[in-house]
């Protein structure tokens, strides 16, 4: 068994589309007036059961719409880029990186930021198995330490975070980095009630796509002793 002993970022769901599309709020913050406009087209979405696939079937869900627009998931994120460069996929869903590359490769524009998509959503968190947890509490709890530092550093010095994650990495530019910050920065240590409150209606929402047979319990997701022991 594991469990999720701290957090790490919230709002890691972005939506973007190519030029000609409104924007959420130039559709007056309206979501089922800013879904019309794709209907009949199909929205690219990293695989099954991620988290973006469960945020997007779920928002075109509330708005009545699941019938009029597909979502089409992509076993490998990066194919998604490439399909709006050869005119097959017009929006997508996925995490910031994505919205970064397609907006350098491909023209497009955030269509929904990561706060009007899903607030508070769990985009990762640091999870340890029980065994761990029980018989190396004081490893797990320096773990955390750093982790809660490296978080901290992205908000107090960004563009050097943004070099450090981009010479260790090596693949990618800090500006590049700097950029998908940007677009979503809340990262954080802490495990908060928002954080909580969104993971549960998440893991509703999964009962009722049918990803997930049975319901879990908060004390089944979190074990909060770090968090309490470090007061984060």
């Amino acid at each position: 068994k594991i469990k999720c002993v701290a957090g790490g970022h919230v709002e890691g769901t972005v939506m973007l589309a190519t030029p000609e599309f409104l924007t959420l709020e130039q559709s007056d913050n309206d979501q089922r007036l800013f879904l019309e406009q794709f209907k009949g087209l199909k929205i690219a979405c990293p695989p099954a059961g991620s988290i973006h696939d469960v945020i997007i079937r779920n928002y075109v869900k509330e708005a009545g719409l699941e019938k009029d627009i597909d979502v089409v998931d992509y076993e490998w994120a990066d194919m998604i880029p490439e399909a709006i460069a050869d005119g097959k996929i017009r929006v997508a869903v996925g995490t910031p990186p994505l919205s970064v590359v397609a907006e350098r490769c491909c023209d497009t524009k955030l269509v929904i930021p990561p706060e009007k998509l899903w607030p508070d959503n769990p985009s990762y968190g640091i999870v340890a198995s029980t065994d761990l947890i029980e018989n190396l509490p004081d490893t797990l709890l320096e773990f955390i330490k750093l982790h809660a530092r490296a978080c901290d550093y992205i908000y107090e010095d960004m563009e050097g975070a943004s070099k450090l994650v981009a010479d260790t990495v090596g693949v990618v530019d800090a500006a590049f980095v700097r950029d998908v910050y940007q677009v979503s920065p809340k990262y954080s240590a802490t495990i908060s009630k928002a954080y909580i409150d969104s993971t549960m209606k998440f893991v509703n929402v999964l009962h009722e796509l049918g990803y997930i047979s049975g319901e879990l319990r908060q004390e089944d997701i979190f074990d909060l002793r770090f968090m309490k022991e470090l007061k984060l």
